[in-house]
């Protein structure tokens, strides 16, 4: 299994064990918030509003929350109007980086996102620079995994495109339309969804060095930090030893 998808499996126990769950519980919100206010309260007829829950209910958010975030995007969101913006950008050991966010004061969030990149030695880029190394895809995470040729049975029979792992960790990867319904298939088939997002994957994860991947993980970790960053990706291969200590 590749270091580049460990890590996916190692971020989410973090951010569902570590002292900044509130913050992430704010962000889940805001994203549903926002898909129900664009395309409507249904999750059935809103593929964006059906994909946040699944990503808020991977991460443990209350079903209460849920309802709430749903009720005041539908409401019109009292007067908060939040857009998506995405940069593009170089990190360490050459490695691209796609940064989305959703904010409600674009300059504010430009120059945040700036200013963590220069302090890191990096740098943005311009829109398109990184972007094409990626691809849209559901990626559903498992933890626990007892036998891993059923898995893959288990996930090709629900429509996934690939599932890769080794030693109890999977990722499952599936057309972005089929998250849903594959995750739904998983769980009901027995299996602990660590975490379940429609993701940009990389198309190649080329290797980094120790240190640059000790740097980078640092950089994602700043950018992460961010109250408007809702997303980090990067294509770089995070070597085991570099895992180890997360």
């Amino acid at each position: 299994m590749s270091g580049h998808s460990k890590w996916s499996t190692i971020k989410h126990k973090k951010a569902a064990t570590d002292k900044k769950r509130g913050q992430m519980f704010s962000k889940l919100s805001r994203a549903i918030m926002v898909a129900a206010k664009e395309g409507g309260p249904d999750p059935d007829g809103n593929a964006a509003l059906a994909n946040a829950i699944v990503k808020a209910k991977a991460y443990s958010l209350p079903k209460d929350n849920i309802e709430r975030a749903i009720q005041k995007g539908a409401g019109g969101g009292e007067g908060e109007h939040y857009e998506t913006v995405v940069y593009e950008g170089f990190g360490p050991g050459g490695a691209a980086l796609v940064v989305e966010a959703l904010t409600d004061n674009r300059n504010r969030t430009a120059a945040n996102v700036r200013s963590i990149f220069t302090k890191a030695g990096c740098s943005l880029g311009n829109p398109g620079s990184v972007a094409w190394k990626f691809d849209k895809k559901g990626v559903i995470a498992l933890d626990g995994v007892a036998d891993g040729d059923e898995l893959l049975l288990a996930a090709a029979d629900a429509g996934a495109e690939d599932a890769d792992g080794e030693d109890g960790i999977y990722s499952v990867t599936t057309d972005p339309a089929a998250l849903g319904a594959v995750r739904n298939a998983l769980e009901a088939g027995g299996y602990a969804v660590a975490s379940a997002e429609l993701t940009l994957v990389p198309k190649q994860a080329p290797d980094i060095d120790d240190e640059d991947a000790r740097k980078l993980l640092k950089l994602v970790d700043a950018l992460e930090d961010d109250d408007d960053v809702q997303d980090v990706v990067f294509d770089a291969e995070i070597p085991d030893t570099v895992l180890a200590e997360q």
